[in-house]
């Protein structure tokens, strides 16, 4: 709900007050999101009982190689889709600074809160396939209030972009569980929206 509130009315107040929009990009995805989303994530992680303890969550060792497919599937995946899409892989003209302010912290907010707490402290192994579904709905649905702010959200069901969103969630979680570690689908959440920008 916050959120939402954020996204339809304040937002764009910001982009009023802060004409630069690199800063204006800090002030909404670096400050905001991570009071509205990291904070309370790390409150409720530390406070209630979780599968993955927050140390342990950026403490476990991970074997970074195990998860190299999923850098090059997505590198293919995107950069394949752009050529399709604009008949060559070239830099989108307004990426920018603003857009590497928002790679840099919509993974670490976005991951902290659906995978490591929400996830985190639903999952068991009797419901593990549930719970990754039920968190990826969630996953979606917190991107209705953006894609409807940008007039996007038809055409994110008309052209199925939404399936993308489904499926990366299911990845983000079942790295996270695997890893034990949320560095992982932050990592994976970060280069998926590197991309993006880059080429979109």
């Amino acid at each position: 709900m916050v959120w939402s509130v954020f996204e339809f009315f304040i937002k764009d107040a910001i982009d009023s007050l802060i004409p630069n929009n690199a800063l204006s990009q800090f002030v909404k995805s670096g400050i905001i999101k991570n009071l509205v989303w990291t904070v309370p994530a790390f409150l409720l992680i530390s406070k209630f009982h979780v599968c993955i303890t927050l140390k342990e969550m950026f403490t476990a060792k991970v074997n970074g190689l195990k998860y190299l497919p999923f850098f090059i599937l997505f590198t293919v995946y995107l950069s394949v889709g752009a050529i399709l899409e604009k008949g060559r892989l070239a830099l989108a003209k307004d990426f920018g600074a603003d857009e590497i302010i928002i790679v840099l912290f919509v993974g670490l907010t976005e991951e902290m809160v659906f995978r490591g707490w929400l996830l985190n402290a639903t999952i068991t192994e009797e419901n593990k396939w549930k719970c990754i579904i039920v968190n990826a709905v969630m996953f979606l649905a917190i991107h209705f209030p953006s894609w409807i702010h940008n007039g996007v959200f038809i055409r994110n069901f008309e052209g199925f972009g939404f399936v993308s969103v489904v499926v990366l969630s299911v990845i983000f979680s079942l790295t996270f569980m695997k890893s034990r570690n949320i560095l992982i689908p932050i990592t994976l959440h970060m280069y998926w929206d590197l991309l993006m920008f880059m080429f979109y």
